[in-house]
């Protein structure tokens, strides 16, 4: 039968150090994505917001001018 030794313990937490980077990295590019999508709901919102005040302004100022 051959002797097997355990893994050392320097390879073994290279490698959980290597997992724990992957796991970082992927949880870095998750977390950039949902800001990037957060960003871009707040310009849409924004945009309607905008564009919504400046119709109800057109129409009052049509109601102010066409009022008899």
């Amino acid at each position: 039968m051959r002797d097997e030794h355990p893994p050392r313990q320097d390879a073994v937490d290279q490698d959980a150090m290597i997992q724990n980077s992957v796991d970082q990295d992927a949880l870095e590019k998750r977390r950039l994505a949902q800001e990037t999508k957060n960003e871009r709901q707040v310009w849409y919102f924004l945009a309607y917001f905008l564009f919504g005040i400046h119709f109800v302004a057109f129409i009052m100022i049509y109601a102010v001018r066409h009022a008899k």
